[in-house]
């Protein structure tokens, strides 16, 4: 039954994203030279092949460049290789439900990796929506291979274009996501004790954990030049979990920030000597390798299984209803699919809701789309931004704006009946949705819970080893508290995602609710008790900054 409070949360218009430009910029700027290029070589009914690579853009953002090159490549290698399956596919046969299942193994197979993977946003819902379109226009043999070659193209510019601000801002990442931790910080010690306080301090956590990682993806050499105050600084952010709360640190911990955001000198704070040991020996708890996600009895499958029904069952539905854009239905449906049934259903109102506003818009916005090429390209570069724009801020938000993106793309291929296009895109949107939300109900997903149960029995035994920790006194080493303190903070984390996830799934067994708010609550006290160890003895700060070397 779905509550009024469901219902606010799933039409709730947030903040502004964390640096929402960067992706934003990056698609405007890689499909802006793609499209420009076309539309001067009188070829703009290529762009679809070349936007498939192209989108690629929106990878990514957030990792230090290393990483980000070896995440974006890897991205963009399975766009490409998609894109030659679905071509080829169109190649093969003109039968519309033999593509339908294609492009619905193509979506499954997307989804699946990409979760494994915890590729990050926009996640495999690019990729399906660039392939499901491939499949569906027609192709001969001969034709693969060029048209796989603009993908490569838009590819690559899509990983030059992500890799150039290295050139001027190197260490960028890094410090942005020190300065979320700090952040965390200055929420936490504002915040009152609570339910909003255990929020407060798993973000914390999560924070931290995540700025470390960050930190340890870096190049060596980056990370030399880029000097220890940031890993000073988390050190710091990380202590407002053993308190007390104090006003004054959390202004100093914005101030901080502010620095890091903005490119500014960093102060490099005086640390205990068990505070100062930190850096060099802190590394971030191991990321669960892929084969886990992939391997039989995985939380993972049953989603991936979800996709192929509904995105197959939405497919065949609109063939049925004589819609001639069956994809459109593949990809709504593809897009509902999230961690648990009470989030996809929110995902299938918002999309519903989206675009139904973003088809208005469209409605309005075609005559000039109609008066020339160039306006066209204008006019899909400004959705492709505002989508970026507002996908932090609310889904549905961001619907309004990809909805007449979509329509937009099958313009350039030239004028498309404005009706039939309209009347086709609502129904597939329907279709979709409601082909979703029925496979989530014939699919269970009762993995959630087994999850659940070895989430917390990991996080039971981690609370015993800090337990022991913090009992032995002088007894325990410093690494021996470092490693304690380092798996405690991982299992907290594993398990408020895994409680999060299973309490939104339905017909599944009985949650041990209880059990997991204890051993959340245990693990904070812990956490906190370890942390206040290693800082007792703090020196002041020093009073100027040093010089800054990023």
């Amino acid at each position: 039954m779905v509550t009024t409070a469901q219902f606010r949360q799933a039409v709730r218009v947030g903040p502004a994203g964390d640096g929402w430009h960067k992706p934003a910029l990056s698609a405007v700027v890689t499909l802006g030279a793609l499209n420009l290029t076309l539309f001067g070589l009188g070829r703009l009914d290529l762009a679809l092949y070349t936007a498939a690579g192209g989108l690629g853009a929106l990878y990514g953002h957030g990792l230090p460049y290393r990483a980000w090159a070896r995440t974006l490549a890897g991205v963009l290698l399975g766009t490409v290789l998609s894109t030659a399956a679905a071509l080829t596919a169109a190649a093969l046969t003109r039968d519309a439900a033999v593509l339908v299942a294609v492009a619905a193994a193509l979506a499954a197979l997307h989804k699946l990796l990409c979760d494994a993977a915890r590729v990050g946003p926009p996640g495999s819902l690019i990729i399906t929506f660039t392939s499901a379109s491939c499949a569906f226009v027609p192709q001969r043999l001969a034709e693969v291979p060029p048209h796989l070659a603009l993908t490569v193209l838009g590819a690559a510019l899509a990983w030059l274009v992500c890799m150039a601000p290295a050139l001027v801002r190197p260490y960028g990442p890094e410090r942005i996501a020190t300065a979320r931790a700090l952040e965390a910080a200055a929420r936490l010690l504002r915040t009152g004790p609570g339910a909003s306080d255990a929020a407060a301090r798993t973000a914390l956590v999560g924070a931290v954990e995540a700025a470390w990682r960050s930190l340890a993806l870096s190049a060596p050499a980056r990370r030399r030049a880029l000097g220890d105050a940031p890993e000073r600084l988390l050190v710091r952010a990380e202590a407002a979990l053993a308190g007390p709360a104090r006003p004054e640190d959390a202004a100093r911990y914005l101030g901080w920030a502010r620095d890091l955001r903005r490119g500014r000198p960093l102060p490099s704070p005086d640390l205990t000597e068990a505070e100062a040991a930190e850096p060099a020996a802190r590394r971030p708890g191991p990321r669960p390798p892929l084969r886990r996600a992939l391997r039989p009895g995985s939380a993972l499958l049953p989603i991936a299984l979800r996709v192929a029904v509904g995105c197959a069952a939405a497919g065949w539905l609109s063939l049925a209803l004589g819609v001639g854009r069956p994809y459109w239905a593949v990809v709504t449906a593809a897009s509902m699919f999230q961690a648990n049934s009470t989030l996809s259903w929110q995902r299938a109102l918002q999309r519903v809701l989206g675009n139904l506003l973003g088809l208005l818009l469209f409605t309005a916005a075609l005559p000039l789309a109609h008066s020339g090429p160039a306006a066209l390209i204008g006019l899909g570069l400004v959705c492709q931004f505002g989508a970026e724009a507002t996908i932090a801020r609310s889904y549905w938000l961001a619907t309004v704006f990809v909805t007449p993106l979509a329509l937009l793309m099958t313009e350039f291929a030239g004028p498309q009946p404005a009706g039939t296009l309209v009347a086709d895109r609502w129904l597939d949107t329907c279709v979709g949705a409601l082909t979703g939300l029925a496979a989530c109900l014939l699919v269970t997903n009762r993995r959630t819970a087994a999850r659940l149960a070895r989430a917390l029995a990991g996080a039971e035994a981690a609370g015993q080893r800090a337990l022991a920790a913090v009992r032995a006194d002088q007894a325990a080493s410093a690494p021996e508290e470092r490693a304690a303190r380092t798996g405690l903070a991982t299992a907290l984390l594993e398990l408020r995602e895994a409680t999060d996830t299973a309490a939104g799934e339905w017909r599944r067994p009985d949650l041990p609710h209880r059990r997991a708010t204890a051993t959340e609550q245990q693990a904070h006290h812990l956490l906190a008790a370890l942390l206040e160890r290693r800082g007792r003895g703090r020196l002041p700060d020093p009073a100027g900054p040093l010089p800054d070397t990023a």
